[in-house]
């Protein structure tokens, strides 16, 4: 299910290095939140946790793909490559179990540089698991556990009729849909598609960019502003964890994450040195429009020139969602769009079987619990009095509401 060390987003690989060059002795604990219905059973767990422990526990970063990394992504340092060439997966870093209602309780724990690998390819092993040995309609007359050719080939028509709308309305795009993939086999389809669309500028997937000649796009998640808030300070966080990404990356992988305690204070935090300096912001939660709004006027605000600077898009995006922001930004601001589970596993496509609605988060950095505010109440995650004082911190709530 997973076929290569670089079967991963390019983020966890940008920010495994800043982890090690910053934080090298911090400890990370990650936890398994299921937002959706799907349950699961003993047997899932049992053949998840061979996967973790016979498959992923083996995988390792061969000579070709050390070259290509070094050549196509050189803002990862030699010293880096050279650790990843050394790198392998934990099987002791990850705890499975099944709970009484049949839900995954899912715990990732170790050194914050080793465990923050584990995320994608856990999503990605529980998806195609899910649909492999739960729910099995969906694949019609397959053989020996494999997507049958009619699906996929009706599935490869949906996929350039999602690119060739993107492609006459001038949406740049990349795709982002491995964590909640049905199947590697199903992505890999994708890809063989996708690489038709001219607007298609990349892909998060580092293993797929190598194999298609795309250009892996990625720069820092949700993890990095929350772990920086445990071991820096969660007030100004936003701002201790762009400044550090400057020090790291030294202007290179300029986009922002704008979420992570709500855009209210992440505006206040990004300075007319970070507003310059950074490419441009990425929306991951709350309402598109109001954001585009709120990005003009910060820009506006700060003297910058918004027809220089860049949003992406990628909180649950579709082809249809992407062509109405791209009507919205245009001659505003510009725009690009990181497209995911509507290209790897379409609901509309497989509308009795639709994707798992899960995550895994971030849960505490060195036993400091760290939480995720965002844009969409039903985001955020954290232990309770965690979020409360949160909350309180950024002034979005009192103590006691």
């Amino acid at each position: 299910m997973i076929k290569s060390i670089l079967d991963n987003d390019l983020y966890k690989f940008t920010m495994q290095l800043a982890v090690l060059e910053l934080f090298p002795k911090a400890e990370a604990e990650y936890r398994f939140i299921n937002r959706g219905h799907q349950r699961f059973s003993t047997e899932f767990v049992e053949e998840l946790e061979r996967i973790i422990n016979e498959d992923i526990s083996k995988l390792t970063l061969t000579e070709e793909e050390y070259y290509w990394l070094s050549e196509y992504c050189p803002y990862l340092k030699p010293m880096y490559l050279e650790y990843l060439k050394n790198f392998r997966f934990k099987p002791d870093e990850v705890k499975v179990c099944l709970t009484i209602e049949k839900d995954l309780d899912i715990r990732i724990r170790g050194p914050w540089h080793s465990t923050i690998l584990w995320e994608i390819v856990l999503m990605a092993a529980v998806s195609e698991l899910y649909f492999t040995t739960i729910e099995r309609d969906w694949k019609g007359n397959s053989k020996n556990g494999c997507t049958s050719e009619s699906v996929l080939a009706a599935y490869g028509e949906k996929i350039l009729e999602i690119g060739k709308a993107l492609e006459e309305n001038n949406c740049y795009f990349s795709e982002f849909g491995t964590r909640r993939r049905r199947s590697f086999e199903l992505h890999d389809s994708v890809m063989k598609n996708l690489i038709q669309i001219k607007t298609l500028t990349g892909t998060s997937n580092v293993y797929f960019a190598k194999k298609y000649g795309l250009k892996a796009i990625g720069t820092v998640g949700h993890e990095w502003i929350m772990g920086t808030s445990a071991l820096v300070g969660l007030r100004y966080a936003n701002r201790f964890a762009f400044e550090n990404w400057i020090e790291v990356y030294k202007g290179d992988l300029g986009i922002a994450l704008t979420d992570t305690f709500g855009s209210d204070a992440f505006f206040k935090d990004m300075d007319m040195k970070l507003s310059k300096i950074y490419d441009g912001v990425r929306h991951d939660s709350g309402d598109p429009y109001d954001f585009i709004d709120g990005v003009i006027g910060h820009y506006s605000k700060m003297g910058v020139d918004p027809m220089k600077k860049v949003i992406v898009f990628s909180d649950a995006l579709d082809a249809d969602a992407a062509i109405r922001l791209k009507k919205y930004c245009e001659g505003r601001i510009n725009c690009s769009f990181g497209i995911g589970t509507s290209l790897t596993n379409n609901s509309d496509f497989f509308r009795k079987s639709p994707p798992l609605n899960m995550v895994i988060k971030l849960h505490s950095i060195n036993d400091i619990p760290v939480v995720k505010l965002s844009d969409s109440p039903e985001k955020e995650t954290g232990e309770k009095d965690a979020l409360r004082v949160a909350n309180y911190i950024f002034g979005r709530k009192g103590l006691d509401e």
